[in-house]
């Protein structure tokens, strides 16, 4: 009989082996993370557990020290990370290249590695206090900022600043460097080639490491608690709280759920604005 053979009944429908394969991994993700998600979600809807929780004075200021300290940091990160990586990428000096790649290397650093650095040099048994006290004969030292929230901020910054460094570079890299030449050839200063050359390029990855550093600081934890500072309570610290030292699990699932829903809410914020930024460009 002429022709091709005919289709095999038994013949998988088309798409089939894919969501086969697919399977395994969800079914892995919603019992490593769903189920447990939907568990804090259950736990959090306790009676009265809501109410409790943002009528106490405790939420409420965590809430506005989560959210200050993750905005200033924020953009802390945003400037002097520009600003650094505009001298690594446009100013050629010794040693650029392998600074760029420390970068990478600085992004798989825990936290609380830099935390402790920190605490090392500005501690108040720290090497500067320490040169104070020597030089002086002071019983102690000056320094005492890292126990405030202004030892937080400063932590965060420098820990998150190479979050925003390593997207401007990739930008960078990939930058018209006769644009440059022609705006300098044409006599503009270089603070004006930044303002209408090199930021233009750079906001979209602005956009992507501030997003990223944000929801970060957010979520971030173990600054906090390494700087010990007593009078800094965001967000993770109080979960912690409620949680391990007060027992108090429906308390700590609701401040959970509220973290989240903030995390969640400004990704799917960077999410539309930086698909409506792409189509204008």
């Amino acid at each position: 009989m002429a022709g091709g053979s005919p289709p095999s009944a038994s013949a998988s429908p088309p798409g089939l082996s894919a969501r086969l394969w697919a399977l395994p991994p969800v079914l892995a993700l919603g019992v490593v993370f769903l189920y447990p998600l939907a568990l804090v979600v259950q736990e959090s809807l306790a009676p009265g557990a809501y109410a409790g929780v943002f009528a106490s004075d405790a939420f409420r200021e965590a809430l506005a020290t989560t959210v200050w300290l993750a905005v200033g940091a924020t953009a802390g990160c945003l400037v002097l990370g520009f600003v650094l990586a505009l001298v690594i990428a446009f100013v050629p000096f010794p040693g650029g290249r392998a600074v760029a790649k420390f970068i990478d290397v600085f992004l798989s650093f825990p936290s609380f590695l830099i935390t402790l650095a920190l605490l090392f040099l500005y501690g108040t048994v720290g090497i500067a206090n320490g040169l104070w006290t020597d030089v002086t004969g002071a019983a102690e030292g000056p320094l005492r900022f890292l126990a405030t929230p202004w030892g937080v901020l400063l932590a965060e910054i420098t820990y998150f600043t190479p979050f925003v460094m390593r997207p401007l570079l990739a930008a960078f890299s990939q930058l018209d460097t006769a644009q440059l030449e022609v705006a300098s050839s044409l006599g503009a200063r270089p603070a004006r080639i930044v303002r209408q050359v090199i930021l233009p390029e750079a906001l979209p990855a602005l956009a992507a490491g501030g997003s990223v550093v944000l929801v970060m600081c957010l979520n971030e934890f173990g600054i906090v608690l390494f700087t010990g500072a007593k009078g800094v309570t965001t967000l993770p610290m109080l979960v912690y709280g409620k949680a391990i030292l007060e027992s108090d699990y429906p308390a700590a699932c609701v401040v959970a759920v509220v973290n989240i829903a903030i995390s969640v809410g400004l990704y799917a914020l960077y999410r539309v604005v930086s698909r409506r930024v792409g189509a204008q460009r």
